[in-house]
């Protein structure tokens, strides 16, 4: 066998046709799905600025991702050009948020299994997924961390102030601390023994204290 034997094999040349119908149900399916992981990720959205150009690119990336994986199974040549094509790919796009991650792998994974003909999985499995993150990611919590950015006179205002955030949250521990003459500015890293945040304005009633600001706290961000 010649090196254009290879070419000419009756491997090479088999093309699998995909039907119209087969085409339209796999990207009504991977719009239909990527709608629904649209709606998961705006409902799970906790970052600083929310984006919808990111929640339509997880739209596009299912249904581009099933129309690549359509092509590549229906031939073996393009197949073989599309890994090639593909690896020379770079994405430069910083992603800010971690949880941004898990929802570009799902939308890859939808078009990947919707294109393997494997509905079901990719139906129930996106359901699963959605009540996951829908359940876990808003789940709030009293324990969640606090800052109180926290400007008094001088140490005798600090540890009034210091003992009054004690007594009204369940841990307190100093991030940093700033002093100027006559000035003092301290950050408290706290957890909130319940939601109620009145006890700030009590705070900033206490005598030598000028101001007191209560910010949330993800460990990344203020706001």
């Amino acid at each position: 066998m010649t090196f254009k034997d290879i070419f000419k094999s009756s491997f090479l040349e088999n093309v699998t046709s995909i039907s119209i119908l087969d085409m339209v149900i796999a990207m009504a399916l991977a719009f239909a799905i990527g709608m629904f992981i649209f709606f998961i990720y705006k409902k799970t959205y906790q970052g600083v600025m929310y984006s919808s150009s990111f929640g339509v690119t997880l739209v596009a990336l299912s249904m581009i991702t099933t129309l690549v994986i359509l092509a590549v199974t229906s031939n073996v040549v393009l197949s073989l050009g599309m890994v090639g094509a593909l690896s020379i790919v770079r994405f430069r796009t910083a992603i800010k948020e971690p949880l941004d991650i898990a929802f570009l792998f799902w939308s890859i994974a939808v078009g990947i299994v919707l294109a393997a003909g494997m509905i079901t999985l990719a139906v129930f499995g996106s359901i699963i997924i959605g009540i996951f993150l829908l359940v876990f990611v808003n789940k709030k919590s009293h324990l969640m961390p606090y800052i109180i950015v926290l400007n008094c006179d001088g140490h005798d205002a600090e540890v009034k102030a210091s003992d009054y955030i004690k007594t009204k949250t369940q841990r307190m521990v100093v991030k940093s601390k700033s002093a100027q003459k006559g000035n003092l500015e301290i950050n408290y890293e706290v957890r909130l023994k319940e939601d109620n945040t009145d006890f700030v304005n009590e705070l900033s009633d206490l005598e030598g204290v000028n101001s007191a600001v209560l910010v949330s706290y993800n460990g990344e961000y203020m706001g």
